[in-house]
């Protein structure tokens, strides 16, 4: 449950901004931070980033929305399996993935 106005103020009142971050930049320095956070690449992200295109030109060489890529990218949505192929040929071979898809 999110704070009144007049709880955040005393709440405000009691800190020392200054002690925190001073606090703050020592646990950093000293190698404690916050939760460390593991992102899973998914093949159509990794595809696209070896193949160097934006995401619009990826997506119309591959024959599908942005939408639809962009899904793929963050993994609410999975490739079908010509797609999938593609995905697979553009990771592996990036320069004849460019190569055969823009002169077709």
């Amino acid at each position: 449950m999110p704070l009144t106005e007049k709880q955040l103020k005393e709440r405000d009142a009691k800190r020392n901004i200054g002690e925190e971050l001073l606090t703050a930049i020592q646990d950093v320095k000293a190698g404690r931070y916050g939760a460390v956070r593991h992102v899973e690449v998914t093949q159509a992200a990794e595809a696209r980033s070896k193949t160097g295109l934006s995401q619009p030109k990826f997506a119309e060489l591959l024959g599908v929305s942005v939408r639809t890529l962009q899904e793929w990218e963050q993994g609410r949505r999975a490739p079908s399996g010509a797609a999938r192929s593609l995905l697979h040929i553009a990771a592996s071979r990036p320069d004849v993935f460019r190569e055969v898809l823009s002169n077709a």
